[in-house]
């Protein structure tokens, strides 16, 4: 699917110079829904144009940091699409068609647990995670996650993605000579995958940590109430 989507993304980013921006965030909104799209062939790609100064403000830094921000809003958009649509179809619609979004009935129950004692947890560490960062935001809204805490940690989440595959893609940009834009993708994908491995369990003890925390705050703070 990746080398198909590549050869049409290649053609549309022949407009990057002008509607670089717009694009990144149409993408990313369809990536973050339940439309499988990989953000490598997007984000990556964003990042190499960038370092060469060929989108929209011609100043590789400026090009970066504002792809990144489009990234993030274009996550959040699908995120919300995900969140929205399956908090009004529910739980029913889901049980009984769920397999069509790779939530089977059984998965999905244990989703549902998991959001009721860890929704921040597994919405933030989630989407890093390939193949089920667009679906977590699924259990979320079936679950009514608090939405201020859903767009903060789906918003984290999704930007330390997008900023890895953007650094990559002006990595390969200021390095390179040439590159085909498989290439860019393939092997950015793959120096993604390297780079999770040390993140990702930095990330996940931080969480915790921060979890753990923020309990012990509120189980002081509910002592004066109880006595």
């Amino acid at each position: 699917m990746t080398d198909a989507l590549i050869q049409y993304i290649q053609l549309v980013a022949a407009h990057a110079p002008t509607w670089g921006f717009f694009l990144v965030l149409l993408f990313m909104t369809i990536e973050s829904s339940f439309i499988p799209f990989p953000s490598e062939v997007v984000m990556i790609p964003a990042g190499f144009l960038a370092a060469r100064g060929e989108l929209s403000f011609g100043s590789p830094v400026l090009d970066a940091v504002v792809a990144v921000i489009a990234g993030i809003a274009g996550s959040l958009a699908g995120a919300y699409v995900n969140y929205y649509l399956f908090s009004w179809l529910g739980t029913p619609f889901l049980e009984k068609y769920g397999k069509y979004f790779l939530l089977p009935k059984p998965k999905l129950e244990r989703a549902e647990e998991l959001f009721r004692r860890y929704g921040a947890g597994a919405t933030f560490v989630c989407r890093l995670l390939p193949a089920i960062r667009q679906l977590i935001s699924i259990p979320a809204g079936l679950s009514r996650m608090p939405l201020g805490s859903f767009t903060l940690w789906t918003g984290l989440g999704a930007g330390i993605w997008v900023a890895i595959l953007t650094a990559i893609g002006y990595y390969f940009g200021t390095t390179t000579a040439n590159m085909s834009y498989a290439e860019l993708v393939h092997q950015g994908k793959k120096m993604a995958s390297r780079d999770l491995l040390y993140i990702l369990p930095v990330l996940v003890v931080g969480f915790v940590a921060y979890v753990m925390i923020s309990n012990r705050i509120m189980k002081r703070s509910d002592e004066p109430a109880k006595a």
